[in-house]
């Protein structure tokens, strides 16, 4: 079933048994399922999609990249699956997982449990975080644990340089500790040993392709959220996916009033918030009345408001208050949307502070209107702006021994960097796909299911840092077989 911005859902579907027990209190079980690149998560997601645990499960997936693959590499893709390739279970989708989750509500009937998976670049925290802050979730549902896999061969080489890592790693309930068949097992204690300096709490099982028993991964018992706090003190305090919020008291006509930013004004913006300094994103909801907790209130309603997908503007188009946000054209030095508003209280909400772009509210007589509250919004998180990923997408039959040798030259000489390769192949003379997955140096590959009536076409996505776009495109390009 395909839903709203490329959002699906899959589920496991095997009857509960009467014995086993529902959540807590009647909530919805979740578990988060977490772990760095290539860690083993997709593998361990298949397992709990097949064996026959009693339990029809909704996985809600995220991926970061910029081609979505993970899907095609799980199982029972014919059924649904919720799918977010926003790159960051964080402050910018907490409104798409919030959404999502209440999506499944109406649903109630079709699921026991909820797995989500996150990429393997989140930070846990905001994910965890959102059943405990927004009051609706915290209602419908209990979070019943965070479950990290580890690669054991390559953990060491993240860990260091990666507060990602060690957020998975910290805030974990469960640590499977992956792919210990590579590994040897006085380097495996190391390894072990690392993890117990970070988390000494969590439970910690050895793994070879994610066999772990399912009751380690589902029926955990709880997120430890005592020591979610001790690990970061503002766990509780909400991210936002907007930097900056002011309360003002409009009386008469009015008109928002920005320009385009020419350079940073030393406020600092997030790190990960795509900075276009010719549109802003804002949103304007009114609120019942002045203070505090008004503000704070248009805040978590702005989270839902910034999930959905923005409205364009030009300079000169009315503004008024609504469940989607404005993206405004500000080529012009000083662009003027008239607000179109009943007198009242209302919460501007911009995506980035409103010195960077001269953001201003002005009365019909060209005075600046000053807010009542205003209130800058800090990241509790920064992501590593050096890894990025590049994907390919395209037609052709693939060589197979040219496509041998163009990957394997590549990881030889760029493996260290290259966190995570993974794609599905249409190879020459074969009519099943061809699916490889890589971490660093270390490649896999095998025949899967048949193509059948579908396009038959090269999905590949690399993940790392110094990734060349381009001599990656014409490198595996040169592997197909010329028509």
């Amino acid at each position: 079933m395909e839903l709203e911005n490329g959002l699906r859902i899959i589920c496991a579907g095997f009857p509960l048994p009467a014995h086993l027990s529902m959540s807590v209190a009647n909530k919805i079980p979740v578990t988060v399922l977490t772990g760095f690149l290539g860690a083993g998560k997709t593998t361990l997601l298949n397992r709990i999609l097949s064996e026959h645990h009693g339990q029809r499960i909704a996985v809600i997936e995220n991926e970061f990249g910029e081609i979505g693959i993970d899907q095609a590499l799980v199982i029972n893709a014919d059924e649904e699956i919720f799918e977010m390739n926003n790159g960051c279970i964080c402050c910018t989708v907490r409104g798409d997982l919030i959404r999502i989750l209440g999506q499944l509500l109406k649903r109630r009937d079709k699921f026991d449990r909820i797995l989500v998976e996150t990429t393997g670049m989140a930070d846990p925290g905001p994910v965890a975080q959102t059943f405990f802050m927004d009051e609706d979730m915290k209602a419908q549902f209990t979070l019943d644990g965070l479950v990290t896999l580890v690669d054991a061969k390559h953990l060491l080489l993240h860990l260091d340089d990666s507060e990602e890592a060690q957020k998975q790693v910290a805030f974990a309930d469960v640590i499977l500790l992956n792919k210990c068949d590579l590994v040897a097992a006085g380097e495996l204690d190391t390894v072990e040993q690392r993890l117990r300096r970070i988390n000494a709490m969590a439970r910690l099982v050895r793994t070879t392709n994610a066999d772990a028993p399912i009751n380690t991964v589902l029926d955990v018992g709880g997120f430890d959220l005592s020591r979610a706090i001790q690990i970061n003190p503002a766990f509780l305090e909400p991210e936002y996916p907007f930097e900056w919020a002011g309360l003002y008291k409009l009386n008469g006509a009015a008109a928002l009033v920005a320009g385009a930013c020419g350079h940073d004004h030393g406020h600092d913006h997030h790190p990960h918030h795509a900075h276009d300094e010719h549109h802003l994103k804002v949103a304007l909801l009114p609120v019942p009345t002045s203070g505090e907790a008004a503000l704070q209130s248009a805040a978590e309603k702005g989270v839902r408001v910034f999930a959905n997908a923005p409205e364009d503007r030009l300079p000169g188009s009315r503004i008024e208050s609504s469940t989607t946000p404005w993206r405004l054209d500000l080529h012009g030095a000083h662009a003027h949307f008239p607000l179109l508003v009943t007198p009242g209280h209302y919460v501007l909400l911009a995506e980035h502070a409103p010195e960077e772009f001269h953001l201003s509210l002005k009365a019909a007589d060209g005075k600046t209107l000053r807010p009542v509250l205003a209130k800058y919004f800090e990241e509790g998180h920064s992501h590593d702006e050096a890894v990025t990923s590049v994907g390919i997408r395209c037609e052709g039959q693939v060589d197979s021994s040219l496509f041998s040798g163009w990957i394997s030259a590549v990881l030889s000489t760029q493996g260290n960097d290259i966190f995570r390769s993974k794609g599905i192949l249409n190879v020459a003379g074969r009519e099943k796909r061809y699916v490889f997955q890589g971490v660093h140096m270390v490649l896999d590959g095998r025949e899967d299911a048949p193509w059948g009536d579908g396009e038959r076409l090269n999905t590949l996505v690399f993940i790392g840092r110094k990734l060349d776009r381009e001599k990656l495109n014409e490198g595996f390009r040169a592997c197909l077989r010329k028509m």
